[in-house]
């Protein structure tokens, strides 16, 4: 007794400054940073600190008033009537200890309390020395006099641990009964209070104490159900919870416990994308379709609404993943022909067998349906993905010029020199990632003007780049307008299906090599939707097209962003003609075809190879054409190819070559070159002009 009353004494002269309640809480960080959307709702948590488990903090009115009755009855039956330090208990407790084996201690919520808040305090394996429970002493009056009662019972469940790493009651009541703190009942009030005295006891050990605190409080339930919930809360993972509706985000901007950070994402969206594809991935599981990812751009901003990764079932981000791009880059190619006034959408393609000689082999291009459709106007090749007419319009725009356009709208993943690819490229022989594809397909829907996409709002953005303008206005609307033809998509996918919405929208599907990738990329005159479905892992999948892989997931998407306002065409910028056309013969029905201006033409007449006017179709003017340094040189060469050439000559720098009725090899050599088509009487017919960059090996 003397040692309570030196203790009293000496407590009462401390000049101890505790810390401030407000201080506490502001100080408090929770182990998880949380993910907000656009309108600052949470939409996902991401855990940051490992080293412990803590939920966001919790007022002491959000607290089942069952769990402060149970903590009190537990802990510290007198905690309204004492000054922070319950003298009578400890005085109990000293006399007890002198003659039990276990020692008993006295420790009040508001002792407990003052050793959460300094590490100084907390003891060590061997218990508290004499000096730290002089120092708690002090803390816990300092503490009772500064706060409030209800200040500092809220604080302690809080801070302190229940089991394992949870900590706080937030956590402790999502961890072990799935619910918040609010919900808890009395059973499980007494289980956490039981916890805190042994948070590492066994569930026996747990449930015994809280059978007893059971009874004390008398309380209906029986021990047996009490041992029940005990061991039902043991076993239960700890804070599991639903589906993460945008995990990749999280990871990507989430990197400070206790933060909030607010996307560009729409929370809404985003769980309805995630969704969609999870239904429609399960309807394709019997055709080996188990993976997919969706992305969403805002065409003005450039702000991506919904990001969806994968469909939930692993940490591969499939927006970000580069996959084979299939028919997708087509537009691009097309846009780039109607550029260079090398093609019109009126202007007649031979969908008909190629064979073109590369030095790897011959290369055959193919249609999807494996079946040739004849001449065909620009505007179905591409409405209808058909392979051969884009190897042809490749082969006019020139190799190197489309890969340099490819990387111009942002597709960084081209990381190869155009000849790698061939003109497999026209058939997207090359890898992409679906943000920067569907990015990509933005600049088409903002008139060829390139901007960044972000998943930060531009008021936290450190800088945003202006736009910048990489695609001619007037090609991107032809293209556009091409993308969004129902007529002229037709021929290969027929008029009714799930590119076909109510509203204006501009559409591409791509199923890459063996039906490993399958794409669906469009916009409206707001939005930008991108999605992909495969496997993660590179198997085929089985019998999957362009409108039943990735496109219902494109429509649904389309639809929900579109259900209160139509989309509308956009606008014909300056430059653009309408032009009523005839087809002679009618390998097309005539009808009002978009033109640049100054390439309009009523007629568009089918001419018999013999009388066409003669050209150089490869290389265009002013190609450029790159040195592959992989290529053994002994093999490398540039093909010539001419229309109507029979009974012409090639001429390279002034030297004669040969005849050009078939395609010329030729050996490249760096520099600036004058390719001519010459006739019987050395004329020159047709030129070009091109370059060719790279170190050419000496000739042995």
């Amino acid at each position: 007794m003397r040692l309570i009353v030196l203790l009293l004494a000496l407590a009462g002269t401390a000049a101890h400054a505790a810390p401030t309640f407000e201080a506490v809480r502001a100080a408090y960080r929770s182990s998880e940073a949380q993910l907000l959307d656009r309108h600052g709702e949470p939409i996902q948590s991401l855990r940051i600190d490992m080293t412990v488990r803590r939920l966001p903090w919790v007022a002491l009115n959000d607290i089942s008033p069952a769990l402060p009755a149970a903590v009190l009855q537990a802990e510290d039956q007198r905690f309204y009537e004492h000054g922070g330090v319950d003298w009578s208990a400890a005085a109990k407790a000293a006399w007890d200890n002198l003659f039990r084996t276990r020692p008993r201690g006295a420790s009040t919520i508001t002792m407990q309390l003052a050793a959460l808040l300094d590490p100084a305090l907390q003891p060590s394996a061997k218990g508290r020395n004499w000096g730290q429970k002089w120092d708690q002493v002090k803390a816990a009056r300092e503490l009772d006099a500064q706060w409030s009662k209800q200040q500092i019972m809220e604080a302690y469940l809080n801070l302190v641990s229940y089991r394992g790493e949870l900590q706080g009651v937030g956590a402790a009541a999502r961890g072990m009964f799935g619910k918040a703190p609010s919900g808890l009942d009395l059973s499980e009030s007494v289980i956490l209070a039981a916890l805190l005295r042994a948070p590492a006891a066994q569930h026996k050990a747990v449930a015994q104490r809280a059978c007893g605190l059971a009874h004390e409080l008398q309380l209906p339930s029986t021990c047996s159900e009490i041992q029940l919930r005990v061991v039902v809360a043991f076993s239960r993972p700890q804070l599991a919870g639903n589906l993460a509706p945008a995990p990749q985000v999280a990871q990507r901007l989430l990197a400070r416990g206790g933060a909030a950070v607010r996307s560009t994402l729409d929370g809404d969206l985003q769980r309805y994308a995630q969704t969609m594809l999870r239904q429609h991935l399960a309807a394709l599981q019997g055709r080996n379709v188990n993976d997919g990812a969706v992305i969403v751009l805002d065409n003005a901003s450039g702000e991506i609404l919904a990001y969806v990764g994968n469909a939930g079932g692993g940490e591969v981000d499939g927006v970000t993943a580069p996959r084979q791009a299939g028919s997708t880059l087509k537009p691009f190619l097309y846009e780039l022909a109607l550029e260079r006034k090398q093609l019109t959408a009126a202007s007649l393609m031979d969908d008909a067998a190629l064979d073109i000689s590369t030095p790897s082999g011959m290369y055959a291009p193919q249609n999807y349906d494996k079946d040739f459709k004849g001449y065909v106007s620009a505007r179905t090749s591409l409405a209808s993905s058909l392979n051969v007419p884009a190897v042809r319009a490749l082969m006019t725009t020139g190799l190197e010029r489309f890969h340099e356009r490819l990387r111009e709208v942002g597709l960084s993943t081209l990381t190869q020199p155009a000849e790698y690819y061939g003109y497999s490229l026209a058939l997207g022989s090359a890898e992409v990632s679906l943000l920067e594809l569907a990015n990509a397909y933005r600049v088409l829907a903002n008139g060829g003007m390139y901007g960044e996409a972000r998943l930060v709002p531009s008021t936290a953005a450190a800088s945003v780049a202006a736009p910048q303008r990489v695609l001619d206005a007037r090609a991107s609307f032809i293209v556009g307008d091409i993308l969004a033809d129902r007529a002229a998509r037709s021929v290969t996918f027929g008029l009714k299906n799930e590119l076909a919405t109510t509203f204006w929208a501009a559409v591409k599907t791509g199923t890459s090599k063996d039906m490993r990738d399958n794409w669906c990329i469009g916009y409206s005159d707001r939005y930008t939707v991108g999605v992909w479905v495969g496997n993660f892992d590179g198997q085929s999948m089985w019998d999957v097209s362009g409108v039943t892989g990735a496109a219902p997931v494109w429509r649904d998407v389309m639809d929900y962003l579109h259900r209160g306002h139509p989309s509308h065409a956009p606008k014909p910028p300056a430059g653009v003609v309408r032009q009523q056309i005839v087809y002679q013969p009618e390998v097309e029905p005539k009808r009002s075809e978009w033109f640049i201006a100054g390439t309009e033409s009523p007629v568009i007449a089918l001419v018999e190879d013999a009388r066409r006017v003669p050209k150089i179709v490869y290389p265009g003017e002013d190609a450029i054409i790159a040195i592959d340094p992989d290529i053994p040189d002994s093999i490398q060469r540039v093909f010539f190819l001419a229309q109507a050439g029979q009974g012409l000559s090639w001429q390279l720098d002034g030297e004669a070559l040969g005849q050009a009725g078939t395609n010329y090899a030729w050996r490249p050599v760096p520099g600036r070159h004058q390719l001519a088509l010459i006739d019987a009487n050395d004329k020159a017919i047709a030129t070009t002009r091109f370059q060719v960059r790279g170190i050419a090996k000496p000739v042995e």
